[in-house]
């Protein structure tokens, strides 16, 4: 299918706004027009074109050295609706389809492309919009059959008002990826985009959020119990950032909604962790991959596996309480299994040993910590 699928990216406009040339910004150790380059390089595709227009002469060397093809504008002050013509007229007649996508929008994932790819082979419309919590975003995949409908459009209302008119061919593809929406117009929205590729793979509480909304019901209790141990395991890196450590909360708090992806699946951790690798979210799969049984490690310190991994175990279905209390109950169910009991208590005594780490960092004992815990809940931790 990317055989005869084209990509193309729209970077011939003024870049008024940002009041710098946008293509060339540096971003995340490359320019914002190679990020976009090498993200369908990645997914698969060849034949990229990018369509030039403003400073053409900048881009020119680049595209030569990356073997990206050049598609000049010549009217490009007229707006990027001109860019999409000159894109269209560009295309040969054995091509399939296209992607369209603005250069500044520099964070779609590789994943994503890669999904649209799969959905548009395997159905029947002409058109495909990537979606995020239900809005429409870059890049749309287009069939080439609309090639001469946008040449010869007058332009009026842009891309989207023409498109509009084949609803019937279009569809929409939830793809829990941000960066569909998140376009690059001003200095201050290059600053907040490009501080999130150099935080790395780590998705955003809505990315989470989406992730779990398309994987479970809105009152399944896995979400529920996610969201609490979320809520904990911030908690106590909180207080633990207070006295000097420096966790990373935006890592933590993705890991901890996201540990029980894969519930119900054969050993859901290492499950989890797949899939979230797959996405491109490896930094975040390290840590879903031990939050059932945790490597012991030699240091006395605290890390974002170890406080998911408490947190987990604090937590029983949206109910914080204490080690003991969260262990007895399987303890009792399996008495008369020994195997499985020292598997317990294996898990407990690692618990336990975290604890003891976070009370000594914190300077205080775990009930003391939970004492301003937003859900009002403290747990016991006396045994």
């Amino acid at each position: 299918m990317s055989a005869s699928v084209t990509a193309i990216i729209l970077a011939a406009g003024y870049s008024s706004r940002m009041g710098t040339f946008k293509p060339l910004l540096s971003f995340g150790g490359t320019t914002v027009l190679e990020r976009a380059i090498e993200l369908f390089r990645a997914a698969g595709i060849s034949d990229i074109r990018v369509v030039v227009g403003h400073r053409a002469g900048e881009l020119l060397p680049l595209l030569e050295r990356m073997d990206v093809r050049p598609v000049l504008n010549e009217r490009y002050q007229d707006g990027m609706f001109s860019s999409v013509v000159a894109a269209a007229e560009s295309l040969e007649d054995e091509r399939g389809a296209f992607f369209l996508l603005p250069v500044d929008i520099p964070l779609v994932r590789r994943q994503t492309v890669e999904l649209l790819l799969r959905t548009y082979q395997g159905g029947s419309t002409g058109i495909l919009y990537p979606a995020f919590r239900g809005t429409r975003g870059h890049p749309p995949l287009l069939s080439c059959s609309y090639r001469t409908a946008i040449i010869s459009f007058d332009g009026s209302g842009g891309l989207k008002t023409l498109l509009m008119q084949y609803e019937d061919d279009s569809a929409t593809l939830e793809c829990g990826d941000e960066g569909v929406l998140l376009d690059m117009d001003t200095p201050e929205d290059y600053e907040r985009l490009h501080s999130l590729v150099l935080r790395g793979a780590i998705p955003s509480r809505q990315v989470c959020l989406q992730l779990l909304d398309m994987k479970f019901e809105a009152d399944s209790p896995i979400v529920e119990h996610s969201h609490t141990v979320a809520r904990v395991a911030l908690h106590l890196a909180g207080m633990l950032n207070k006295n000097g450590c420096h966790l990373d909360l935006s890592l933590i708090e993705a890991a901890a909604l996201l540990h029980d992806l894969a519930k119900g699946e054969r050993d859901h951790a290492a499950a989890g962790a797949a899939l979230l690798e797959q996405m491109g979210y490896g930094v975040v799969a390290d840590l879903v991959a031990v939050h059932t049984d945790l490597p012991p490690h030699l240091d006395d310190g605290v890390d974002g596996a170890d406080l998911l991994y408490l947190a987990d175990k604090l937590v029983d279905g949206s109910r914080v309480m204490s080690l003991e209390s969260r262990f007895s109950r399987p303890l009792e169910r399996y008495t008369h299994d020994p195997l499985v009991v020292a598997s317990i208590l294996r898990r407990l005594e690692s618990a336990r040993t975290i604890q003891r780490r976070v009370e000594t960092y914190a300077g205080c004992a775990l009930d003391a910590i939970f004492a301003n815990f937003t859900d009002g809940v403290v747990p016991d931790t006396q045994s």
